[in-house]
């Protein structure tokens, strides 16, 4: 299979390297296994030398060598934070590379990407109507510029017709991983295991959600109302009329900005407290159910399950 991994100036040097890693070790295990080596890895650049977001040059061959490739793979640049991406994408310097992204899926190659890499596939075109995820740092600014992408940033990777999207930038990983998988899941179980890697299906346990509520200044009001009554019980329209809007704009704006609804954003604020409480303290379940505005510790034990994978006995060694 030819795989070709798109690199630019500025590329996240941790990405690009866990892709080509991966796939290397995969490689590296079938051949031990005596089978033929199954992924025939090209790195491709608009230069023939691309600089890092490290500062380390990487050579490349041509963006021609994609054409012939069963497989491209976007990893993402390096980026401090929303703007940074958003200046890449409107400049001259993204063009060449979402042409080949638009081009390589009009051929019907398979596209793979991960973190703000996604961010590209969307502004070619191609994950307009299809399910998505991205870094769930980055979540807020592409559900703004790309409405028509269903995206779901709680999971690490995410397949829709042909495309594969993975989340936060050590989800490289989990992307190159979900590669060799498509190939041969007992094989990416048996790379998993030689280099360490924990599967990892959601984002949600990493996610803060405070970082998230600041894209908007109505969430963010409305996060730091939530925070002063975290033991209370949490009316939706008693919170909108303290906070000076109507129950429908504060619900729209949440769903808009977090993708997710005022009663489950109010659920990862106690889950997050929560978690930490049991991390730092002796404090018994019920005692920090109470602390959360929950009655029944069951009802807290459930939502820990849920949004971390980890049971209460697992936070608390953690």
């Amino acid at each position: 299979m030819e795989i070709a991994v798109l690199a630019c100036d500025g590329v996240f040097d941790s990405g690009l390297a866990a892709i080509l890693d991966v796939l290397d070790h995969a490689n590296a295990v079938r051949e031990q296994t005596s089978q033929s080596p199954s992924w025939n890895v090209t790195t491709v650049g608009v230069h023939a030398m691309v600089r890092t977001g490290a500062g380390h040059l990487v050579p490349t061959e041509p963006l021609a060598r994609a054409e012939s490739a069963d497989l491209l793979i976007v990893p993402a640049r390096a980026a401090r934070g929303p703007a940074e991406v958003l200046d890449f994408l409107d400049g001259d310097e993204s063009l060449p590379l979402r042409t080949l992204i638009s081009r390589t899926r009009q051929r019907g190659t398979p596209i793979a990407s991960a973190c703000a890499g996604t961010f590209l596939l969307a502004e070619a075109g191609i994950l307009d109507g299809l399910r998505a995820t991205t870094t769930w740092w980055l979540a807020p600014a592409f559900r703004t510029r790309y409405p028509r992408v269903d995206l779901d940033d709680s999971r690490m990777v995410v397949t829709s017709d042909g495309i594969v999207t993975a989340g936060a930038a050590f989800g490289h990983v989990d992307l190159a991983l979900a590669v060799v998988r498509t190939s041969s899941p007992a094989l990416a179980d048996q790379v998993a295991r030689y280099l360490v890697i924990d599967d990892r299906p959601s984002q949600s346990a990493y996610t803060i959600p405070s970082a998230l509520a600041q894209s908007d200044p109505l969430v963010a009001a409305f996060e730091r109302w939530v925070r002063e009554r975290l033991a209370e019980p949490v009316s939706i329209p008693h919170a909108a009329e303290s906070l000076g809007v109507s129950e429908r704009t504060l619900q729209r704006t949440v769903q808009r900005t977090l993708g997710t609804s005022p009663i489950r954003f109010v659920q990862a604020l106690r889950v997050e407290q929560a978690s930490h409480l049991l991390r730092t303290t002796d404090l018994s379940l019920e005692a920090i159910s109470r602390k959360v505005g929950y009655e029944h510790p069951h009802t807290l034990r459930l939502l820990l399950r849920e949004r971390t994978g980890k049971t209460t006995t697992a936070l608390r060694g953690i």
